[in-house]
């Protein structure tokens, strides 16, 4: 039997074609620009079997980042496991948010809430050398994860095993990111593509999906400077709410951050106004 050429093992995949181009290319260990000008090119055994087990995975909706174990974020390869949670496009958002606070030589104290991956800290760390810092999580396998991401992108990142400000009693900070779960209790989309595999205590938030927010903005004043600021994203509908919460809060100059699809996707705030991070 002849091999299996690029041509065919995208054409008979049976899967999303940009999910088999991502799963071919990891199993060949080849750019996009690779498969593009060699279709002729025929796998090898070992390949062959590799990339075949990989789409029987991805045909039982496992998420293709699982299965390579990586995820681009920000123009990085971001690795990632089952312990962690896949880094959107929409997060991107968050960095993009924090980096227009922070001028590139400040010396600013970061802290990165829940990171998970450490997809957040590691962008923000790699855009902004002057930078300090933190990032927290209370899965020891997440920041195994983060710290493993950290290394290979040369950032230096502080880690702390945390249940949020738990750990970090008399510490101040002047800029404060979060991604945290935000997804309500029963909503249907959580037994629905990539969510069923993610790790479901970084998803859902209690009733209304808020409560890990009401508890961040509730004690971010306590970890923050004068002029520091909160920054989180949050749900596609949250961002009325996730406003009043800030301004309750004692929160000036709140803000509200749109993905390119027109959606309000990171709110924040300011503790009061007498420094400017840039």
């Amino acid at each position: 039997m002849a091999a299996t050429s690029i041509a065919e093992a995208l054409r008979t995949a049976g899967i999303d074609p940009a999910d088999s181009r991502i799963l071919l290319r990891a199993a060949l260990g080849a750019s996009a620009a690779h498969l593009a000008a060699h279709p002729e090119r025929a796998l090898t055994d070992v390949e062959s079997q590799r990339y075949r087990a990989w789409v029987e995975r991805r045909r039982n909706g496992e998420p293709v980042a699982y299965i390579t174990g990586e995820r681009e974020f920000y123009s990085l390869a971001i690795k990632v496991t089952p312990s962690v949670l896949i880094p959107r496009p929409e997060t991107e958002l968050l960095v993009e948010a924090a980096l227009e606070l922070i001028a590139a030589d400040a010396p600013v104290r970061v802290l990165d809430l829940a990171t998970g991956s450490g997809c957040v800290a590691v962008a923000i760390g790699r855009h902004r050398a002057s930078a300090r810092v933190t990032a927290t999580d209370i899965s020891r396998d997440a920041l195994n994860v983060a710290r493993s991401n950290a290394e290979a992108q040369g950032v230096d990142v502080e880690f702390i095993e945390s249940d949020w400000f738990a750990a970090l009693t008399g510490r101040r900070f002047d800029l404060i990111v979060a991604n945290p779960p935000y997804i309500a209790e029963g909503d249907r989309h959580l037994d629905e593509g990539d969510l069923r595999f993610e790790p479901r205590n970084a998803l859902v938030a209690g009733p209304d999906g808020l409560a890990c927010i009401d508890s961040i903005v509730a004690r971010a004043h306590a970890h923050l400077d004068t002029g520091g600021w909160l920054l989180f994203e949050h749900g596609f509908d949250q961002a009325a709410p996730c406003r009043s919460l800030l301004q309750r809060a004692g929160f000036e100059q709140v803000i509200s951050k749109r993905d390119l699809a027109g959606i309000e996707r990171i709110n924040g705030g300011q503790r009061g106004s007498a420094k400017d991070l840039r």
